[in-house]
């Protein structure tokens, strides 16, 4: 195998967090169910799947039929069971770790865009020790404000250190991923290790799709 280049790809790189550096599913899932308990609405597994990557309230109102004021409501009772307890029931997918350190070592930024609330991110990623590998994090806020991926990125861009912004990528496992580079002029990369398939990256135009992590380190290192 052929040693990492001694500049990556892009040099800066924009991750996205649940379904990207981690597994969220059980936490999230867990959640929804504690919020919906007051509802009488039971959700299987494969709607719970579709709330990891989007904005909340948006798939409440999509998958429960609530209208905005109700979806509003569900938020704030999912947050009184994720923040002591969800936000922990989570993991760090395989080989994570080793890549956002190998990236540090090349001299990329690394930044956060995530559609979860920054709060939450970043207590997401001091528990799993990643908090040091990025430049920045950036999120929403947890009146609604930068809801849309596309808005975090534009956020993310802006509070980045321009001077090192010469090119930069998206990595997610969604469309939402896909679409809010593609509104802020970016490439995306789109992993399959997530929640998202390879039609929907596909679909979404993704610029590149991976399987796994070592094939995005692949990517972005030129091994």
């Amino acid at each position: 195998m052929e040693q990492a280049h001694s500049v990556p790809l892009y040099s800066a790189i924009l991750f996205d967090l649940d379904g990207t550096l981690t597994d969220p599913l059980e936490g999230i899932a867990n959640s929804i169910l504690y919020s919906l308990k007051s509802c009488g609405i039971g959700l299987g597994e494969d709607i719970l799947r579709k709330f990891v990557g989007p904005p909340l309230q948006k798939s409440y109102m999509e998958y429960c039929g609530m209208d905005e004021a109700e979806a509003i409501q569900a938020v704030e009772r999912y947050r009184e069971y994720y923040k002591v307890t969800g936000i922990y029931e989570n993991r760090l997918y395989p080989g994570i770790k080793p890549l956002l350190s190998r990236l540090k070592e090349s001299k990329a930024q690394l930044i956060l865009a995530t559609s979860k609330p920054e709060i939450f991110a970043k207590k997401v990623l001091d528990h799993f020790d990643l908090l040091a590998y990025f430049d920045h994090v950036c999120g929403s806020e947890l009146n609604g404000v930068r809801g849309d991926k596309d808005e975090v990125i534009a956020y993310a861009l802006e509070t980045a250190k321009p001077d090192r912004i010469k090119r930069a990528v998206m990595v997610g496992d969604r469309n939402f991923d896909v679409f809010g580079a593609q509104k802020n002029g970016l490439d995306s990369i789109g992993v399959l290790y997530g929640y998202g398939s390879w039609q929907e990256l596909e679909d979404a135009g993704a610029t590149y799709i991976v399987e796994t992590v070592e094939g995005l380190e692949a990517l972005l290192l030129g091994r």
